[in-house]
């Protein structure tokens, strides 16, 4: 996945120098501190595409300026709120390529996560965000990751409480995916997937509120398959856990 974003961000660096070289007239004459004030004063106008391209300018024009560094943050930024989630990603992975132990590095890792978390979100879903495993989840796992290397790699950072948050809240959603599935096995009979699947929830989503019924599904379907030990191994982890739950 992490090639995949960097293959990305590369084609994204030659995109912009090519599509840079056709708009930098109007930014010519302008100083690398000219172009990142203009950037930052169109974020504060909302107008996140055009801070975009004023930030990619110092980029394409002043590449070893002090600036530049804090150009390509602000690139990201702009992006993020522009709703361009691909670029936003592939951008800040082309950062922490340059700048794999920067003072902002962890940031770059942090809006990657948030890029992914909210790739391919509607406007109604993130208004109304019911339902989302049914979704795609692929942006969400890829999500998942980039909060974890920023934890492992920056524990100290500001974004880590956040990024764990949201850790927490994919491994939910990605339960219930997967709850959803071994339920829909188990209705229609087919207990030894249904069995496997719900396995899989108590083995590696620890934690979820779907561990509970996972367990359950365990249970009755060991059961109707007539495999008594593992029936009975799954009701006793279900005693220890559970105490006071019943089939």
């Amino acid at each position: 996945m992490k090639n995949k974003y960097f293959i990305f961000a590369l084609f994204l660096f030659m995109l912009v120098g090519c599509a840079t070289e056709d708009s930098l007239d109007k930014y010519k004459n302008m100083t690398a501190q000219q172009l990142l004030a203009l950037g930052e004063k169109n974020l504060e106008k909302h107008n996140y595409n055009e801070a975009a391209k004023n930030f990619e300018a110092i980029d394409a024009l002043y590449p070893f300026d002090v600036t530049a560094e804090q150009g390509q943050l602000d690139t990201i930024y702009a992006y993020y709120k522009a709703d361009e989630f691909e670029l936003a990603n592939a951008t800040a992975m082309r950062y922490i390529h340059l700048y794999p132990r920067g003072k902002h590095t962890d940031y770059a890792y942090y809006m990657k996560g948030l890029a992914s978390f909210d790739r391919g979100k509607t406007w109604l879903q993130k208004v109304y965000p019911t339902g989302v495993e049914q979704h795609d989840l692929a942006p969400l796992r890829e999500a998942f990751v980039d909060f974890n290397d920023l934890i492992k790699l920056f524990p100290d950072s500001i974004y880590v409480r956040d990024a764990r948050d949201r850790m927490i809240h994919i491994r939910d959603i990605l339960a219930q995916s997967e709850f959803n599935i071994a339920n829909f096995y188990f209705g229609h009979k087919a207990y030894v997937a249904a069995a496997n699947r719900a396995s899989y929830i108590v083995r590696h989503f620890e934690g979820s509120p779907q561990v509970l019924p996972s367990l359950k599904i365990m249970i009755k379907s060991y059961q109707e398959l007539g495999a008594k030990k593992q029936a009975e191994d799954a009701l006793n982890v279900l005693r220890i856990n559970f105490p006071n739950e019943k089939l």
